[in-house]
């Protein structure tokens, strides 16, 4: 008979969403009518903007005629948007990234589930403790639950953010602003990084999906920013959040030249390459049409309507993270993150609070224990509803009698 990949025995029944989505279904059937307000998933609400809708049906209608059809793409991403993404995001910033160490892909959550494929099997991985399930779920997908994944607990204690790891690690997963947490790295706090991965010969995979929320200038947007992290750090980033793509799918990658690893001949190989071969293996492309559409996120009016979009969410920020502090709750994030991350209040758990929170004021969040151990206490809450249900969630918990 045929055989499994038996680590898929080892995760969790369900991926933690889907247990939202289950409990909401439940919740539902035996309340009908009743005014559910979202706060969990981190799903936008807002429609794509003018400039980006303006830019799809350009493409689409290209796509209608023989001589400006396009079929299969470069696997790496057109030309057109690598080129914009190298000039606007890295180079009028001042730092030192080529368009074609940038890689087009549908999300983050693929590119970052993805990345184990070119590293060995042998490598011991840390990842923070709480986090973005996908870290974690992907490398037990790979290498089962073993001593080869380590968590590295982060507490409110260190404001969420973790302390270097004690022992020999090879890869580091680092997500700032933090999903769930909130919370964001100082320079001083990421330099410290890259220079312990530089001592150590290990690899940083840096998520910095939620860099366009940052509101101080003094903090860093991107791990290139700190000096020599091209040669320790791989960057993932993504049109979900700030230009609403949850629903297009598209994200990029930046793997430099300069990153290189020894392999077991003694050879120095490139990241680079191994990942372009993994991709045009494994991978066609991003669709045209949202490449366009990525494009336009990167005219004027593009990048003021993207403003615009982030400043929203940020308000709704604002307003559930000042709403919990009036409340008297214990809260972080909310003020570089579009995500607010508060300790449960009643000595509750994370699952009570969620059952408590759907029953008594019909509202959706999502249980910290859901992103690890280290969660178990906490309750995370997204800034992506609508202005509105915003405003009428935090008069809900305002009045709950909690």
């Amino acid at each position: 008979m045929f055989r499994i990949n038996e680590n898929y025995l080892q995760l969790n029944q369900s991926y933690l969403f889907s247990t939202i989505a289950k409990k909401i279904e439940a919740f539902n059937a035996s309340h009908p009518g009743a005014d559910l307000i979202r706060l969990g998933i981190g799903d936008v609400t807002l429609p794509l903007s003018p400039a980006v809708i303006g830019a799809l049906h350009a493409a689409v209608d290209e796509m209608a005629i023989s001589d400006t059809f396009r079929g299969y793409g470069p696997e790496q991403g057109y030309d057109f948007l690598r080129d914009k993404i190298a000039e606007i995001d890295f180079r009028k910033k001042g730092i030192d990234i080529s368009a074609d160490e940038i890689f087009i892909g549908d999300g983050s959550k693929s590119d970052t589930g993805n990345i184990g494929d070119i590293l060995g099997d042998d490598n011991v991985v840390a990842i923070t403790n709480p986090v973005y399930p996908v870290y974690l779920d992907s490398n037990v997908m790979r290498l089962g639950r073993s001593s080869r994944i380590l968590l590295l607990p982060c507490s409110k204690d260190s404001n969420f953010l973790p302390e270097l790891p004690a022992e020999r690690v090879d890869v580091i997963y680092l997500c700032y602003p933090n999903n769930p947490s909130g919370t964001v790295m100082t320079r001083p706090e990421l330099k410290k990084w890259v220079n312990w991965a530089l001592e150590n010969e290990s690899l940083i995979l840096f998520d910095a999906a939620y860099e366009a929320y940052i509101q101080d200038d003094n903090l860093p947007k991107s791990i290139y920013e700190i000096e020599n992290a091209q040669h320790c750090a791989i960057e993932f980033r993504s049109f979900s959040k700030n230009a609403g793509f949850t629903g297009l799918r598209c994200s990029y990658t930046v793997v430099p030249k300069s990153l290189k690893v020894r392999a077991s001949n003694g050879e120095m190989i490139s990241l680079h390459g191994l990942w372009n071969r993994r991709q045009s293996t494994k991978f066609n492309g991003t669709a045209y049409i949202v490449q366009r559409a990525a494009e336009a996120v990167y005219s004027p009016q593009g990048q003021q309507e993207t403003r615009e979009m982030v400043a929203y969410y940020m308000h709704n920020a604002g307003v559930i993270r000042n709403g919990l502090i009036e409340r008297g709750w214990t809260v972080f994030g909310g003020e570089h993150a579009p995500y607010i991350w508060l300790q449960c209040p009643a000595g509750l758990d994370s699952w009570s609070f969620f059952d408590r929170l759907l029953e008594e004021c019909h509202i959706v969040g999502t249980p910290g224990v859901g992103f690890g151990s280290e969660g178990e206490g906490y309750f995370r809450l997204t800034a992506f509803n609508t202005y509105e249900r915003t405003l009428e969630a935090v008069e809900r918990i305002k009045r709950w009698n909690c």
